[in-house]
């Protein structure tokens, strides 16, 4: 990975360093991005999780533009929003939230959106948007009540982890699941490539 640009994670997602770990990627910065994730007007949840994650890559390449060390970096963004319908669920913080997000998502179908986004030194942005439809079980006041007492919701979009204790809810998956999880592999990794960040680079000593 000689003369490589060096990547940096514009998140404090555990769940999205994980990712990128899964698929031998190591961010030698992690730096996330403080915007005002509040959606506009009638922005619609497509619409949203893109903005958000391109807004995501531009702080932080302006940030990054300004140190000498990171100046000629790769910056990966992303952001998650579940919606039913037009509607668009919290990141749950309070316990009434978590509980209105599962009550609204039992015993139906809803979708996650994913959008990721790579800033280069150059200025040039990239993006992809990713679609997964979840369906839940009907969740019974006692599935509901364990989980809010998990603690597991906070901080989540839709109040809930999929790779948690949450996926024993989930009926159904199409699409992506590590984009629920917060992070589509394929397209970061293809985003990641197209920026000429050697995605492959340590893959021979993987195993090792």
């Amino acid at each position: 990975m000689t003369n490589a640009p060096s990547l940096i994670l514009a998140s404090a997602s555990p769940r999205r360093l994980a990712l990128l770990q899964q698929i031998g990627l190591e961010p030698d910065h992690l730096l996330p991005a403080d915007i005002d994730e509040a959606p506009k007007k009638h922005e619609t949840p497509r619409s949203l999780a893109s903005r958000l994650a391109r807004a995501k890559a531009e702080t932080v390449r302006q940030a990054a533009d300004a140190s000498e060390d990171m100046r000629d970096s790769v910056v990966l963004a992303a952001d998650t929003v579940v919606a039913v319908g037009r509607r668009i669920l919290p990141k749950a913080e309070l316990s009434d939230q978590a509980l209105m997000c599962l009550s609204l998502l039992s015993g139906r179908g809803h979708r996650v959106f994913t959008g990721v986004a790579v800033a280069e030194a150059n200025g040039k942005l990239r993006s992809k948007l990713v679609e997964t439809r979840v369906r839940f079980k009907r969740l019974s006041r006692a599935d509901i009540d364990s989980y809010l007492a998990s603690g597991e919701w906070r901080g989540k979009a839709g109040g809930y982890a999929i790779q948690g204790l949450a996926g024993s809810f989930v009926v159904k998956l199409v699409g992506s699941y590590p984009a629920v999880v917060g992070l589509p592999l394929v397209e970061t990794a293809n985003l990641l490539s197209a920026a000429g960040y050697p995605v492959h680079g340590g893959w021979t000593t993987a195993a090792a």
